[in-house]
């Protein structure tokens, strides 16, 4: 009876050969059921053999559970959040319309030195943007392009239009310093330097849970960037591991053994669910990895 007082109460889990501190803040029923499923998701992934950091935390506030979410992890492009926030922000505030044209171009500017650098659309997932150049496209179509595709060259371009600077300065306003935000993509010459953008799994579910209250902005520009979210072509991940037809609201990224994927989950008990993945050379694995993460902490938090 005490041990099962204590797991009402407060479960821990210290995992000394993975230097791990997680925290299940349970209350009553489902609550008490995650704590029971955090053994055999620490299980899956320390076979896995991958370095994992997990931030969950329900929108009702009553769980949450971390697995290593203050770790550092290269962004990928789980950064295209905090752009798609800051660009929302500035739309409210007057500084610019989602419908405004901007022209299409590939030239950027190193965080290293300032010299220019192009972007090889082999390396980018969208494509069709590249030969728009010389044409304008609207902030809102770009954006649209850079969550649902993951395009580099449309995010590039709405950094550039935003500025760096107030990007960082909308992430420490949302509580959520672990995104940082440096730089735009493919820029070989920082990366060179180790001048990369990093996240950690609770700083990007500080932002998608503002978002899910709201608070990201206001409560229509949260509506309106969850709608793209919802929108993301890439669900080999965390929706992999959910009951089919449920929405899920998300962002992933990958590069080189980098596999990520930040979701809002609107079960019959919404969440939000942040899983960072690195040292897989396959994205199969990376994916079925999240998926069961996804698919465990789903069953034990549905009513």
């Amino acid at each position: 009876m005490r041990r099962l007082a204590g797991i009402l109460a407060l479960s821990m889990s210290c995992v000394m050969g993975l230097g791990v501190f997680a925290l299940v803040r349970p209350a009553v029923g489902q609550e008490t059921k995650l704590a029971e499923a955090v053994p055999g998701i620490e299980e899956a992934i320390r076979k896995s053999g991958a370095d994992v950091g997990v931030a969950f935390r329900s929108l009702d506030g009553k769980t949450e559970w971390y697995f290593h979410a203050d770790d550092s992890f290269h962004a990928a492009s789980t950064m295209k959040v905090p752009v798609l926030i800051e660009l929302f922000h500035q739309a409210r505030e007057g500084k610019l319309k989602l419908d405004d044209p901007l022209v299409v171009k590939n030239e950027f500017y190193s965080l290293a030195d300032g010299s220019v650098y192009t972007l090889n659309a082999e390396d980018d997932s969208e494509t069709d943007l590249y030969k728009a150049a010389g044409q304008t496209r609207t902030l809102r179509q770009l954006s649209e392009l850079m969550i649902t595709v993951s395009s580099n060259l449309a995010t590039n371009l709405i950094i550039e239009k935003l500025g760096v600077e107030n990007i960082r300065a909308t992430v420490h306003s949302l509580h959520a310093d672990g995104m940082n935000v440096l730089r735009g993509v493919e820029d070989g010459k920082a990366f060179a330097k180790g001048l990369n953008n990093t996240t950690t799994a609770r700083g990007l579910l500080e932002l998608l849970g503002a978002m899910a209250r709201g608070e990201a902005v206001d409560a229509e520009s949260s509506r309106e960037m969850i709608e793209i979210l919802e929108r993301q072509k890439f669900n080999e991940g965390i929706p992999a591991g959910l009951p089919a037809g449920t929405r899920v609201a998300h962002k992933t990224g990958e590069i080189t053994k980098i596999h990520h994927d930040a979701a809002i989950v609107f079960g019959r008990r919404p969440f939000v669910l942040v899983i960072l993945v690195r040292g897989l050379a396959d994205i199969k694995d990376s994916a079925a990895l999240m998926a069961e993460i996804a698919r465990r902490i789903y069953l034990a938090t549905e009513k």
